[in-house]
């Protein structure tokens, strides 16, 4: 039995505009996949259950000729390969997981919304929606408070990462994350020696004990430092320059 053409129309435009309201939320926070990815592979899901439902021969009792879910099968597993290609890892660090959870979840919905269940894919878009804005701004501002980064600039020499993880160990901090970057750029020191400048970023974990005057007194006091600072963003919370 053949769906009407506004049932077909009804269902490929309310997978467009559910897609759509999750892929404004990611295109907003700058990730991998955003409004239009959202949009195709929601009523992209949305075709293909359709096909699924109405595209095959039916007995004169009513069974299809086939197993029309085979072709809707192939959508959850077909969305995992997608949502890999927003994955991205730096140093130890992996993003865009949220992101792929969202289009694995976008072809659920335009798999709900093509079996004509449009209370499931609704709510589940609503809850979907309050789940990246909401708890992200609990995740941020909540759960996340106690971590920072710390940006190190120092002369290169051996021994001085191993110098600045010793202060952090001994302020109970704990280190997420560590990476190095620079180029290398040539700067003359105290002595008016020329000596290369390289830049290290600690993402850390602060105790309940942290002492910031302590803290930076211990590092800046550490031979070949030029300068740390903590910084979250565009906001610096505070500038410390030593030697």
């Amino acid at each position: 039995m053949m769906m009407s053409s506004w049932e077909l129309v009804l269902r490929l435009l309310l997978s467009a505009i559910v897609g759509g309201l999750i892929g404004i939320e990611r295109e907003s926070t700058n990730r991998p996949a955003g409004l239009r990815t959202h949009v195709l592979v929601t009523i992209g899901s949305t075709l293909i259950m359709m096909i699924s439902q109405y595209g095959f021969m039916y007995t004169n009792t009513g069974i299809p000729m086939g197993d029309p879910g085979r072709i809707a099968a192939q959508v959850v597993s077909g969305i995992g390969f997608l949502g890999a290609g927003t994955i991205l890892q730096y140093g130890n660090r992996i993003k865009g997981l949220t992101t792929a959870a969202s289009i694995w979840v976008c072809g659920g919905i335009g798999l709900a919304i093509g079996n004509g269940f449009y209370l499931g894919a609704i709510v589940t878009t609503l809850v979907v929606l309050v789940t990246l804005r909401g708890l992200g701004f609990i995740e941020k501002n909540w759960l996340s408070k106690n971590m920072r980064t710390l940006t190190l600039a120092f002369y290169e020499r051996p021994g001085v990462i191993g110098d600045v993880g010793q202060v952090i160990g001994r302020n109970n901090i704990l280190i997420k994350e560590i990476s190095i970057t620079g180029d290398g750029e040539e700067e003359f020191d105290d002595e008016n020696t020329c000596r290369k400048v390289a830049n290290a970023i600690f993402h850390l974990k602060l105790s309940s004990d942290y002492s910031s005057k302590k803290f930076f007194a211990e590092i800046l006091d550490i031979p070949s430092v030029i300068s740390a600072q903590w910084e979250d963003g565009k906001r610096r919370y505070a500038s410390h320059f030593g030697r």
